[in-house]
Formats: C-alpha cells, structure tokens, sequence
C-alpha cells in the first residue's frame, strides 16, 4: 500500500507539494471514483488510479502510447528552434520516448514507450514493421509509378529503397506502404517519381491504426495491441490487398 501523493509523485506527474491541490481539486480517480484526499492508500498494483481521466502509468510498467503527432512539431526530446512532439504529451508521459520519428511536416501515428527493447523490434530493418501513410501530391500515380515503387525507388542520391507498395487513391492521392525509414523517405520516393507530396500522414504501424485520434491528442494502447506489436514482423502478403 501507498499514500496517493507518493504514488503520482513517483511516476513524475508533479512534484509533491504541487500534487497535494491537483488532488483536492478533484482531478485524481481510484477505481473510477474521485478521490481528494493526498495521503488515501492505494493498491498501487491492483488500483486504477487516473488524473483527468488518464490512467496513470509508474516507470515500472510498460507503456506505449499513441500520438496524433500534428504539423509544425520536430520528433525530439528538446530543440532550441522548434516546437516537439512531447509539448503534446500529457504530464504523466514525460518520461516516454518516441519509437522512431516523423518529420516535422508530417502527421499522423506516432509511437512513445519506455520499452527500449520493443522500440528496437520495431525500428529493426530484421523485422520489416510495416507502416502505412496517406499522401497528397503533384499529378496522379500510374502503373508505371506502382511498378517503380514495387521494385524498390532510386532515390535522386543514389539510394536504393526496399520494394514498397503504391496505391493510387485519385487525382493527386495515394496510400503508401513501407517497411523500412529512411530519411523522408516517402516524400523522397514519390519525388523521384515527379510526384511531390503537399501532404503527408501516416495512418498505421504494426497493424496499429491512428483511427479517428483528433490531431494532437494521445491515448494509451491497450494489452493486445501491445503484444501485437510484441510479434508482429515482415508480411509475407505485403505485396498483396488488404
């Protein structure tokens, strides 16, 4: 058993004395109840404990959590130039990592843990973690666009990009699937293709779906997803319709 304050302390929400007037203000739920009172003991291993509705998480306990990661912010910890995507996490997911990055104009699906070995499945080119993105772009993707990006894109450096699919979607609109992250990656491959891209936004990594998550929002994955990410590897039906 545990004094709430010391609870919310330790997984880093704010410090002790701060806590005391998040609590008696009513925002901290136990079990669904609210609950004002600092030094109440809790189970801290059976008790759903909750500030504003999120469930709060110790160091630990796994945790991976979804963000909506809007334009504008840089997928970084800090930057002397630019807003990042942890100004949109709540308190309680500071100490969170992103799983990889996205750049700064693009949006969509984007991953933060506190399992370091999960991150590394994820990330690892052994794998081949699948992710998906909706782009809008300069002129309409042909046959021979999808037979390019089948064989694998020559980017104008040089690169060489593993086989991805290409889906056109209409005039100007494509679904993009790859398994690997270079650098701008999916920008880079429609260029090469004289397809600049005005809009970018990845919808699902590992099978996980951004869904209907509001731009700049978060919320934390479930235990089946999680162990979904915990096996998931290269598609062997990468090349074929969903």
């Amino acid at each position: 058993m545990q004094r709430l304050d010391r609870f919310l302390s330790a997984a880093g929400v704010e410090s002790r004395r701060k806590l005391k007037d998040v609590i008696r203000s009513g925002r901290v739920t136990v079990n669904g109840t609210v609950c004002a009172v600092p030094d109440q003991k809790i189970d801290e291993q059976n008790d759903v404990v909750a500030l504003d509705g999120q469930v709060i998480g110790r160091g630990d306990r796994r945790i991976v959590v979804m963000m909506h990661k809007p334009a504008g912010c840089v997928t970084a910890a800090a930057d002397d130039r630019y807003p990042t995507v942890m100004e949109h996490l709540p308190p309680v997911y500071k100490r969170l990592m992103p799983i990889g990055r996205l750049d700064m104009d693009t949006e969509g699906l984007l991953l933060f843990t506190n399992d370091g070995d999960l991150a590394h499945r994820l990330l690892s080119p052994k794998h081949g973690v699948e992710k998906s993105y909706y782009a809008e772009h300069t002129g309409t993707a042909d046959e021979d666009d999808i037979a390019a990006f089948a064989q694998g894109c020559v980017l104008k450096d040089g690169t060489k990009c593993l086989p991805a699919v290409l889906e056109p979607l209409g005039e100007g609109k494509s679904l993009v699937r790859v398994r690997e992250g270079k650098y701008h990656q999916v920008r880079r491959m429609l260029a090469s293709r004289g397809k600049p891209v005005s809009y970018l936004r990845r919808i699902s990594e590992g099978g996980i779906e951004l869904g209907d998550l509001p731009v700049g929002m978060t919320r934390e994955l479930t235990e089946p997803e999680i162990e979904q990410l915990d096996t998931v590897d290269f598609d062997e039906n990468f090349f074929k319709e969903n």
